[in-house]
């Protein structure tokens, strides 16, 4: 029976799953160019050894990875700090296109630590809703303030509903596997770390495409649709 290499390229292509808009042509081509000249190919799983899996899980170990929550994230990335100490994120997303609108990057996440995020919110209309999870710094009295003087609605997950806070984690989730993860990163400084991340970020916002942006960056989007 005789194949299609058309066939056999759509075969591969879904069993890839989803593919980035700016890959997918590239990933055609490359199955292309290996079907004409014979070379197997096999999609696989990415892998970690035990090794790696302490380095980015351990609880109370250098470069222990506590997954962010929503708006408000604390996400201890990975560094080379000693054991215990954690390097927190916390992001504003909007949820709109995607656009991260401003973030904090520290070493103790209090409300002090998660105010000064909050302050730097551009003005914002009446009425905007800023979710969270119900973590002690933005149930308490000073945050909870901060939020109603700036006319926002405050919003909550309910407990142990991860699914709630969808787009940050998915965020956070991005940032790690797109850098730490894909460059094997799981030992550095926290200067190495901070860059790392506020790199990303610039990229994430204004390069990085998006499918359901109709492949726009979330700034090109905004000003697209603005």
């Amino acid at each position: 029976m005789t194949v299609l290499v058309k066939t056999l390229i759509n075969r591969s292509v879904n069993r890839i799953g989803a593919v980035h808009p700016s890959l997918k042509e590239y990933t055609i081509e490359l199955i292309k160019r290996c079907y004409n000249e014979g070379i197997y190919m096999q999609i696989s799983s990415g892998f970690r050894s035990n090794e790696d899996q302490a380095y980015i899980y351990g609880q109370g170990r250098p470069n222990y990875i506590w997954n962010g929550k929503v708006y408000g994230s604390k996400g201890s990335i990975v560094s080379n700090a000693p054991p215990g100490t954690s390097i927190h994120n916390y992001s504003i997303l909007d949820v709109y296109n995607g656009e991260i609108v401003t973030q904090t990057i520290g070493f103790k996440q209090d409300t002090d630590f998660v105010l000064d995020t909050l302050n730097q919110l551009p003005e914002l209309p009446e009425g905007c809703i800023l979710h969270s999870d119900q973590g002690s710094v933005y149930t308490s009295y000073a945050y909870q303030k901060a939020v109603k003087e700036k006319g926002i609605i405050m919003s909550m997950s309910r407990k142990g509903t991860p699914a709630d806070n969808s787009s940050i984690e998915t965020f956070h989730s991005t940032l790690k596997t797109e850098t730490f993860y894909l460059d094997g990163i799981y030992r550095t400084t926290n200067a190495r770390v901070i860059q790392i991340v506020e790199e990303f970020i610039t990229y994430y916002n204004n390069i990085r495409i998006q499918t359901k942006l109709n492949n726009q960056s979330p700034v090109q989007y905004r000003q697209l649709v603005a």
